[in-house]
């Protein structure tokens, strides 16, 4: 147990859960270097640093929960009615203490996630914007606000048919 605890990489771990770990670890190593330690007292070691390592928690993966809180501040509050948006407001200020906080658990994440990615579905544009409300603002969706910009298709078409036109005459000289 104590070779299994020792591969272990601290930065993988959250803080506190760690330094629990450590008395349990340094007295199972000393019961290891004592020939005379009895096998109550090993017994007792391995247990207890057992325990310890049970207890461990990871850090959860924030990339998400992140990219979800500059997602809801690259929107623009103008946009959305005030009610929609403090709501928005609230999620985003919640998500970042959890962002921020070394000791949040995977389960804290998830709610922080579940909870912002709510309130920008829950998101009411403002009439006479051209915000496009007929698709819900989902997490990690980029495509679901509008800009305003008319784009044609016509021209990359006409792009490639051009290409593809070349590329056709070019194999057609060198037969």
């Amino acid at each position: 147990m104590v070779n299994k605890v020792l591969g272990l990489e601290e930065d993988k771990y959250i803080a506190s859960s760690w330094q629990a770990m450590l008395p349990e670890l340094e007295a199972a190593q000393e019961v290891l270097g004592n020939e005379k330690a009895t096998q109550a007292e090993v017994d007792e070691a391995c247990d207890a640093l057992t325990r310890a390592y049970l207890n461990l928690r990871l850090k959860p993966n924030k990339d998400l929960l992140a990219d979800l809180i500059n997602k809801a501040n690259g929107l623009n509050a103008a946009s959305y009615t005030a009610n929609t948006w403090a709501v928005v407001e609230n999620e985003v200020i919640k998500a970042q203490e959890v962002l921020e906080d070394p000791e949040a658990s995977e389960a804290e994440v998830k709610a922080a996630k579940k909870a912002l990615t709510k309130a920008l579905e829950g998101l009411v544009a403002k009439p006479g914007n051209t915000v496009d409300t007929s698709t819900p603002v989902k997490a990690g969706d980029t495509t679901s606000i509008k800009t305003g910009d008319a784009v044609s298709m016509m021209y990359p078409l006409l792009g490639l048919a051009i290409a593809s036109l070349g590329f056709y005459e070019s194999k057609k000289k060198k037969r």
